[in-house]
């Protein structure tokens, strides 16, 4: 559906629209959770789509890797980035990181992508995480928590058939095509099957009253010397920053 028959012409401004903005999202909400990361020698973006995310990270690294499983996406952004030599747009399996040699990223970033990964697609990307990440390296990754959301009355109803549905469009925007098999547990265990850790997960709500569908996961080597053990955070304000920020923005740019 990315490739083929979605329209990204306004897409991503829309899918920033709630932060007046892709760099309003960035720069209040996304940049704040990775600063201590960047600059880094060496990132990669998982689901870079139409670049959204990449024109802010290549700025910030020395050499960046946007991988994406939809062809025409890969190809946008090697138009897009063509006169950027240090970022690099790959075609991938949608499982795996493709060319990015071992142990040479600093960051792997993702970041309204993998809200739609099932479990087997998740945990083929964290033991690729563990694959490429630098000894001191970390993952920020921006996954579904669906299946933890169990009191959610279309989840009662319909939980084998949710995936179907959000293809389909038949299941109310509030569940955002979030994948029910996906959890912070789950990405925590995968993880840690993989020799990595996650250090913080942060439990989030997107557009939704009380349930946090989603999490915002910072990855580890166990070991390594960001390796401070698991903490889970409760934010059921982060809807919050999105009103602020594109009120910043619209008084900034006058509109």
């Amino acid at each position: 559906m990315w490739g083929h028959t979605w329209d990204w012409r306004t897409s991503e401004q829309a899918w920033s629209g709630g932060w007046g903005g892709a760099a309003g999202q960035w720069f209040g909400s996304i940049l704040p959770r990775i600063h201590h990361l960047l600059p880094a020698s060496s990132v990669v973006e998982i689901g870079c789509g139409h670049g959204r995310w990449t024109s802010f990270l290549g700025t910030a690294c020395d050499a960046l890797w946007a991988v994406d499983v939809a062809e025409p996406c890969v190809a946008a952004c090697q138009e897009r980035f063509a006169d950027d030599a240090h970022v690099m747009c790959v075609h991938t399996d949608g499982m795996s990181l493709g060319p990015v040699p071992d142990r040479s990223v600093d960051l792997v970033f993702s970041f309204d992508s993998l809200v739609h990964a099932d479990r087997p697609v998740m945990d083929a990307y964290l033991a690729e995480t563990a694959r490429v990440l630098t000894d001191d390296g970390t993952a920020f990754l921006h996954h579904s928590n669906l299946g933890a959301c169990r009191t959610h009355p279309r989840l009662r109803r319909v939980p084998p058939l949710h995936r179907l549905l959000a293809r389909a469009r038949l299941v109310e925007p509030d569940l955002h095509w979030r994948d029910h098999t996906v959890s912070a547990d789950v990405v925590a265990a995968s993880a840690e099957r993989h020799g990595l850790r996650c250090v913080t997960q942060e439990l989030v709500p997107w557009d939704t009253r009380r349930e946090l569908i989603d999490c915002i996961s910072t990855v580890v080597r166990v070991g390594s010397a960001r390796d401070h053990g698991r903490h889970v955070v409760v934010n059921r304000s982060f809807g919050c920053e999105a009103p602020a920020l594109a009120a910043l923005a619209s008084a900034t740019d006058g509109t």
